[in-house]
Parts: structure tokens; C-alpha cells; sequence
């Protein structure tokens, strides 16, 4: 691929981004992405084939502007479940600030746009493998409580860590970044992990 069909799809992403955080929600047409990316709809086409395809990969540019995967390293090399579920809430935690946006216009337009929910869902499954794997590994060490199988501990783990419950407490009631962390750590050890 040669620089310039990189910075191309850059600028892509970039300005699909742009339009997604500054609309809140609003429709974003390919025209109005290509006409900020300073490209023709033609050549917008080329690079990506449908909205939805282009919706799903500014969520992925998200995630590489702000290290998503590296993020993800103590969560994934955690030894215990006990472990790997704090882990995988402080990284969640950390990094909902940062997707809020794109996060909020995606949710906002899902009811009544195929493609915003096609990539909003496609991004919450993605994390709520993470809760899956989460709660698999206290399962794994004996550590899960009886009280929840592990299908819904990891519905309500996920439903715990929901964009929308994160914006309530932390723009609607001001828990801080540390606050919204620590404050999911300690309930979801008390929902997910047996007394020793």
C-alpha cells in the first residue's frame, strides 16, 4: 500500500471521526465524509465499500490513536481471575473516556441506523468478550460465585460496564476516572468472586 493510499485512509478515518463526535448523532453521510476528508465520494468508495464498513473502521482508528490493545496486556497476562477482572475494568474504565465520544454518536443514531448499530454492536461484543473471558477465569480457579452461572455474570459484567452507566456516574453524579474504577472493582468482587 503506498503513502499516500495510507494517508488517504487516514484522513478518512480522521474525518469520520471528526463528524461522528461533533454531530452527537446526527447523520453522517459518506458525501459529508469525503467533502471533509477533501476527497471525492468516488474515491471515498475505493477505499471503503459501505458506511457500515467505514463506521466499523473508525471505531478500530479509535482504538489505535489510543492503544487499545496495549491496553488490554495486563488483562490478558493476568494469572488469576481475581486478577484478570480488575485488570480488564481498569483498562475499560481508563478507555471510556477516550471512545465517549464516538461512543455517544454511535448509541445515539443506533435506533434508527443500520450501519451506527452494526459497528456499536460489533464494539460492545468485542468488550463483552473481554467480561466473558474475565469471568471464564474465575470459573477456571474455582473463584466464581454459585450464585451466577457464568453467562450471566458476564451479562451483568457487561451491563455494569455500559457506556451509558459510565456516564452516569461519572458526568451525571462526578465520580472521577479512579472513583468509576475502583468503585466497579470493588462491586464486581463482591457480585463475581466467592469468599476465600
Amino acid at each position: 500500500m503506498s503513502s499516500e493510499t495510507v494517508s488517504t485512509r487516514t484522513r478518512i478515518l480522521q474525518a469520520s471521526l471528526n463528524l461522528l463526535e461533533e454531530g452527537q448523532g446526527k447523520g453522517v453521510r459518506m458525501s459529508d465524509i469525503a467533502g471533509k476528508a477533501g476527497i471525492s465520494r468516488q474515491a471515498l468508495y475505493l477505499h471503503f465499500r459501505t458506511r457500515g464498513e467505514l463506521l466499523i473502521a473508525t471505531t478500530h482508528y479509535v482504538d489505535d490513536l489510543h492503544g487499545g490493545e496495549d491496553r488490554l496486556t495486563a488483562s490478558r497476562t493476568a494469572e488469576t481471575g481475581k486478577e484478570r477482572l480488575d485488570a480488564f475494568i481498569k483498562a475499560w474504565g481508563g478507555y471510556l473516556p477516550e471512545i465517549y465520544g464516538i461512543g455517544k454518536a454511535l448509541l445515539a443514531m443506533r435506533d434508527t441506523d443500520a450501519e451506527a448499530a452494526a459497528a456499536w454492536d460489533k464494539r460492545m461484543q468485542d468488550m463483552r468478550e473481554g467480561c466473558e473471558a474475565a469471568i471464564r477465569d474465575l470459573a477456571r480457579d474455582n473463584a466464581l460465585t454459585p450464585f451466577y452461572s457464568p453467562v450471566q455474570a458476564t451479562d451483568l459484567l457487561w451491563t455494569m460496564l455500559s457506556l451509558r452507566n459510565w456516564e452516569q456516574l461519572t458526568i451525571e453524579c462526578g465520580w472521577s476516572r479512579e472513583e468509576y474504577v475502583a468503585g466497579l472493582q470493588s462491586m464486581a468482587r463482591h457480585l463475581f468472586v466467592s469468599p476465600p
